[in-house]
């Protein structure tokens, strides 16, 4: 097995909040001035609506906060281009401070009141309220405008007001609101809440606006989250030696569950060996073996019903990773399979039963889990192992600290999680992979990189990518059994300069 690194496309960092007011303090202390960038991220969007939109009547609905400060620039960059503008401002403009002050004395047009009706004329609405570090719900003027927003077409500066930048959630109880954008514009990087649910779909088309802060910014931060996607593991990418052999691309064990089920297993087997794996053998129970073969040709067999059985198994180190829990079952073989899998220091991945039987001692399993190890839980599975605040990104990230796993908390805006505190946010996948067995795929995904000795984040984030670009590949009206074979063409693009 070769690899060769990918050297023209540095993988994207995401910026938490506080990340970004870092990112601000080094370009002021690199001689940037907190005025320059407010003007340039305020000019940069103004070009940005105007490069979109032809010119309309448009308000700016500016808050107190340096979000403000940036609607006053657009507000008058857009009038500099002959848009009709008004600007309306939630306080007072003797309360601006700072850089935001600034930039209000340069507004040379009315200030009006932010009131109830004051979209009343506007047919593009620019919503400078508040930024992505609000941590308290929308009230009030703020909360009923955001309503009345959504007939209009809508532009949120940094992050639509009432979504968090950190976890893309609406701030508050349920209930309450938050504006939806057609166009959000945010500067330097993206923030998780762009990418995290709700806030992805309330932000609409997401533009980045270069305002001048250094490259070294990033550098000196050091973040920790990554869009996920080729540039983040592309140097880790598995690919067959010339001088090779299918042994020398690992060996993965699915184990499987009784005839009824049986389904979920072959779609991981075969997964697998699309995922690259040299050899595949599905595990089921022996009643259950003239199903299996009946199914499947490339992967192999070796039916196991006892813990004695499957650790006869496991003694063959050629055996080099595992997958356990699509359609096993939430008995006592699931479990004793599972215990019996990370106390042998195997190469697994827990998916499904395999996570669930271990709801009443999640402590139990954690405390085995020393070898590279995936759990694949969508919202209902996780919860039945670790703790939920709504904040999606910390969750996964303290439920890979917690059990040392990586962790793949799946759904629309699937997270990955390292122990270690790397983690990705997925956003290649099509809501076509809401479907019966999808979850079975991306497992036998995950395990087939595993075998090829993928280290395990690497591996989950390649697995998570790859299940979405098989999606897209097999189109609408897809089903779970069409996404290992549209594999091959997505390897082909990746493949092509590698």
């Amino acid at each position: 097995m070769i690899t060769k690194p990918d050297q023209t496309i540095a993988p994207e960092p995401l910026l938490s909040v506080q990340e970004m007011y870092a990112a601000d303090a080094h370009a002021i202390k690199c001689g940037v001035s907190g005025a320059t960038l407010m003007e340039s991220a305020g000019a940069g969007s103004a070009r940005a609506i105007m490069d979109r939109w032809s010119p309309r009547p448009a308000i700016v609905l500016c808050g107190p906060g340096n979000n403000g400060g940036d609607g006053h620039v657009i507000a008058r960059h857009l009038a500099r281009a002959g848009w009709p503008v008004r600007l309306a401002s939630l306080v007072a403009l003797d309360r601006l401070k700072g850089d935001a002050a600034i930039m209000a004395r340069q507004w040379s047009g009315t200030v009006e009141s932010v009131t109830a009706d004051c979209l009343a004329d506007a047919e593009l609405v620019v919503d400078a309220l508040f930024g992505a570090g609000l941590t308290r719900p929308l009230e009030g003027v703020a909360a009923a405008l955001a309503e009345t927003a959504r007939a209009r077409l809508t532009v949120a500066v940094d992050v639509p007001s009432g979504v968090s930048g950190d976890s893309g959630r609406i701030e508050g109880e349920t209930g309450a609101v938050a504006f939806r954008a057609d166009l959000t514009l945010t500067f330097h990087l993206r923030k998780p809440g762009h990418l995290l649910m709700p806030g992805r779909r309330l932000s609409g088309e997401v533009r980045v606006i270069d305002i001048g802060i250094p490259d070294t910014a990033v550098e000196t931060i050091g973040p920790r989250t990554w869009v996920n996607g080729p540039a983040l593991w592309r140097p880790l990418l598995p690919v067959p030696d010339v001088e090779g052999h299918k042994f020398g691309r690992g060996h993965a064990l699915v184990v499987g569950g009784g005839i009824s089920s049986s389904g979920a297993a072959r779609l991981s087997a075969i997964s697998a060996l699309r995922a690259g794996a040299g050899l595949v053998s599905a595990v089921p129970p022996r009643s259950a073996t003239l199903v299996y073969a009946s199914h499947l040709t490339a992967v192999m067999l070796k039916p196991a019903d006892t813990p004695q059985d499957w650790t006869a198994l496991l003694e063959d180190p050629r055996h080099n990773a595992v997958l356990i829990g699509p359609g096993n079952g939430i008995n006592q073989r699931t479990r004793d399979f599972a215990i019996a899998t990370l106390d042998a220091d195997r190469a697994a991945v827990l998916d499904a039963d395999a996570i669930t039987v271990f709801a009443d001692e999640p402590k139990a399993l954690f405390k085995r889990i020393t070898a590279p190890c995936i759990m694949t839980p969508h919202a209902g599975e996780f919860a039945r192992l670790f703790n939920v605040t709504g904040n999606k990104l910390h969750d996964t990230r303290e439920a890979a600290r917690r059990s040392g796993a990586v962790i793949i908390s799946k759904g629309p805006d699937t997270v990955i999680a390292a122990p270690d505190g790397r983690a990705a946010i997925n956003c290649n996948a099509p809501p076509d992979l809401a479907t019966a067995g999808s979850g079975d795929v991306l497992a036998g995904m995950a395990v087939g990189l595993l075998a090829q000795q993928v280290p395990a984040f690497e591996a989950a984030c390649m697995a998570v990518w790859l299940h979405g670009a098989a999606a897209g590949v097999a189109g609408p009206g897809m089903i779970a059994e069409d996404l290992a074979p549209s594999l091959p063409a997505v390897w082909k693009n990746l493949r092509q300069d590698v």
